[in-house]
């Protein structure tokens, strides 16, 4: 998994929609894999948090026989939050303030979920393979 193109995936949602101010991703488990928050937000306890709240939903839209969980919306007195599940894999939290767009979040949703269910498929690129070769003018090194 590419880190900073799940981070920039993260961020660019934040750009697409009004009023999101944090966004975090997790395992299904409740582990995180990438947060992009406030200082004042725990994106580890969130993360737990986010997880069994989308586990304990799934087993409501189960019951209630209507099929798999797209997401769950918390509406507080001070904004949202919105989870999302990420393939059957991982989780996409996002939090905003009063004014944030929720209709518009979830069409930018759709999109930001695939291309995150894709960087997290992605091997974790090779750090020598970044690595420019020296250049040797004098043919010295070899």
């Amino acid at each position: 998994m590419n880190h900073d193109a799940l981070v920039a995936e993260m961020r660019a949602l934040r750009d697409q929609v009004v009023g999101i101010t944090d966004t975090v991703v997790a395992a299904v488990d409740g582990l995180l894999i990438a947060a992009d928050t406030e200082d004042a937000i725990d994106p580890n306890g969130l993360a737990a948090l986010a997880a069994a709240s989308l586990g304990l939903s799934q087993r409501i839209a189960s019951a209630a026989l209507r099929g798999s969980l797209r997401r769950t919306v918390t509406c507080s007195s001070g904004g949202y939050t919105a989870v999302y599940a990420v393939d059957d894999t991982a989780l996409l939290i996002v939090v905003g303030d009063e004014g944030m767009n929720v209709p518009q979040l979830h069409v930018e949703a759709r999109t930001a979920i695939e291309r995150i269910a894709s960087i997290l498929l992605q091997p974790e690129p090779d750090p020598e393979s970044a690595v420019e070769p020296v250049p040797d003018p004098e043919g010295v090194l070899g």
